[in-house]
C-alpha cells in the first residue's frame, strides 16, 4: 500500500495549504461551477466571483475518472490522481491559487464513498475491473449487494448504490487513503470538500476519515433526508454542515405549485436542521435532472421564477445558500457538459444554449451583495404577503425584499424599518462607481419607513443600507 501513496500523493508539494477562512454562513454564499473547466474558473474567480462578492466555489470531482462523455463518469472515480474532464493537476494547481488571490475558496465535491461501477477504462485509459482499482483490491469493498431498502440502515450503507463498488469506509486502510487524498488537495490549497454521497457511509466512518486529514477544510456532506428512513440529516453534523433537501422541495413548492405566503412558515420547520448546520439551494446538479430526492424544482428553465426563488434564499436568513451555475442539456439527463470553454472570446459563454451562469444574473449577483449587507440584522422584520405570490419583508433597518411572482404589478404602500431616504434596487446593480447614482430603480423610503412600490410581475426590488445614491 505504501507504494500506492508514493504513486498518487506526491510528497513534493506544489503550492502552499490556503489558510481556509471558515465562511460566515449568515453573510456568505457559494456556487456550484458545475463542470466548468479549471482554467475557465481561475478566469471567474478573478474576474466576477471575487469582486461581486462570492465567498467559495465548489468544482466537480477532480480525480481520475471512468471514460464517457456523460456527466455522471466524474462520479465514478478510477484513482486519486488529480486528472479529470475538467483538466490536469497543473491545472487545478493554478486554478485554486489564482482563486484563492481573488478572495474566492474552493470546495472539492469528493467522491470517497465508492468507486467505479464493473470494469473499464479511466480518461486517460487507466484499466480497472470489478473491486480492482490503483488504489484498492477486492479485500478494501464491501461484499456484493445492491440497495433495496432504504428503511434498512446497513443496506443503504454496506451495499451498493447503482452498482458502484462500495468502500469499507470503516476500515483503517481505506480511511487512511481516503484521508491521504482530502489531505493532498488541502496541501493544494483547498478550502474545504462537498462529501458525495454520505448517507451511504456511516458518520462515524467520515468522522475517523476527517480526523486524519491535514489542516482544518471546511466540510459539507450529501444527506438525503426526507423523513421516514432511520438515517437522519442531524447524525452528520458533528462533522460538519449538512445539505438541507427539505429547503430546495419547499422553494419548488411555492414557488411552482403553492403561494409564496406559504413561506412565511414553511422554512426551518422543527424537523429541519438549525441554520448554522444547513447548506441551501434552489437546484443543484441532481435534483435538476430528476434525480436527488424528487419532488417540484424550480430550475434555470424556468427564467424569472427561478430568478426570484435564488432572491427569496439569498435574503432569507436561513443556512448557507449555494447558487447553481448549470450547462443546457435539452432533456437529455446523462449529457455532458458543452464542449465551448466559457472563456474562449473576450465574453463569456453564458445566457445560451451552453452554459446556463446563473450566478451571473444581475438579480442573482445583486441578492449575494444583499446578504452580505445585512448579515447583521437576522431577525425578519415587516412581514406582508397578498395571500398569494406577492410577498415582502424586511431584515430589520439593514434591509428590504419586494418579490412579485404574481402575473399582475404589485402597487402599494409597505411597512419597513428602513432609515428615511433614497436607495438602489440592488437587484439592477450596485450603484455606480463613478457617479454614485443608482445604475437601475430607485426606491424612497419616507420619514415613516413607508416604501411606495410599482413591481411589475416577475420582478424584485432589494434595498439595503449601504446602496444609496450618492454614497
Amino acid at each position: 500500500m505504501a507504494l500506492l501513496f508514493t504513486c498518487c500523493f506526491p510528497t513534493v508539494l506544489q503550492a502552499k495549504p490556503h489558510a481556509q477562512a471558515k465562511p460566515d454562513v449568515q453573510a456568505d454564499t457559494f456556487v456550484h461551477l458545475f463542470e466548468w473547466r479549471w482554467p475557465d474558473i481561475a478566469t471567474e474567480c478573478e474576474h466576477f466571483l471575487g469582486p461581486n462578492g462570492y465567498h467559495a466555489v465548489q468544482v466537480s470531482p477532480p480525480s481520475e475518472h471512468r471514460a464517457g462523455p456523460q456527466w455522471w463518469t466524474r462520479y465514478q472515480p478510477v484513482s486519486y490522481e488529480l486528472i479529470s474532464r475538467s483538466g490536469d493537476r497543473a491545472e487545478f494547481t493554478n486554478m485554486v491559487q489564482r482563486c484563492n488571490a481573488a478572495g474566492v475558496d474552493i470546495y472539492v465535491d469528493a467522491v470517497i464513498n465508492h468507486m467505479a461501477a464493473g470494469s473499464g477504462r479511466s480518461l486517460t485509459g487507466t484499466p480497472f475491473t470489478r473491486k480492482q482499482f490503483p488504489d484498492y483490491t477486492p479485500g478494501d469493498f464491501h461484499p456484493d449487494c445492491g440497495i433495496t431498502n432504504y428503511r434498512d440502515r446497513n443496506n443503504v450503507q454496506q451495499c451498493e448504490l447503482v452498482g458502484l463498488a462500495d468502500l469499507k469506509t470503516e476500515a483503517p486502510d481505506v480511511q487512511a487513503r481516503i484521508a491521504a487524498y482530502l489531505s493532498d488537495l488541502v496541501n493544494i490549497g483547498v478550502a474545504g470538500f462537498r462529501i458525495d454521497a454520505s448517507k451511504h457511509m456511516a458518520a462515524n466512518d467520515i468522522k475517523h476519515i476527517l480526523a486524519q486529514v491535514q489542516g482544518a477544510p471546511w466540510v459539507f456532506q450529501e444527506v438525503i433526508d426526507q423523513g421516514g428512513e432511520p438515517i437522519r440529516a442531524s447524525e452528520y453534523t458533528g462533522n460538519g454542515a449538512v445539505t438541507e433537501f427539505h429547503y430546495s422541495l419547499a422553494i419548488g413548492e411555492a414557488f411552482g405549485n403553492g403561494t409564496l405566503a406559504s413561506l412565511r412558515h414553511a422554512v426551518a420547520t422543527d424537523n429541519w436542521l438549525v441554520s448554522g448546520d444547513a447548506v441551501v439551494f434552489v437546484d443543484n446538479h441532481d435534483n435538476q435532472r430528476g434525480h436527488g430526492g424528487g419532488g417540484h424544482v424550480i430550475t434555470f428553465v424556468d427564467g424569472a421564477l427561478y430568478d426570484l426563488a435564488n432572491v427569496f434564499m439569498l435574503s432569507w436568513p436561513y443556512g448557507y445558500p449555494k447558487v447553481m451555475s448549470s450547462y443546457a442539456f435539452q432533456g437529455d439527463t446523462d449529457a455532458g457538459p458543452p464542449s465551448l470553454a466559457v472563456h474562449a472570446s473576450s465574453q463569456p459563454a453564458c445566457f445560451e444554449d451552453t452554459w446556463q451562469c446563473e450566478h451571473r444574473r444581475p438579480v442573482i449577483a445583486g441578492a449575494v451583495d444583499f446578504r452580505r449587507n445585512t448579515a447583521d440584522q437576522q431577525r425578519v422584520t415587516n412581514w406582508w404577503d397578498n395571500g398569494g405570490n406577492q410577498i415582502a419583508f424586511g431584515r430589520g433597518s439593514a434591509g428590504f425584499v419586494v418579490i412579485n411572482a404574481g402575473d399582475t404589478t404589485l402597487s402599494t404602500a409597505l411597512e419597513s424599518s428602513m432609515a428615511p431616504g433614497r436607495y438602489c434596487n440592488i437587484l439592477n446593480g450596485k450603484p455606480d462607481a463613478e457617479t454614485g447614482q443608482c445604475r437601475g430603480q430607485e426606491v424612497l423610503v419616507d420619514e415613516r419607513g413607508r416604501i411606495q412600490v410599482a413591481v411589475p410581475a416577475l420582478s424584485a426590488i432589494a434595498i439595503h443600507h449601504n446602496a444609496k445614491p450618492g454614497g
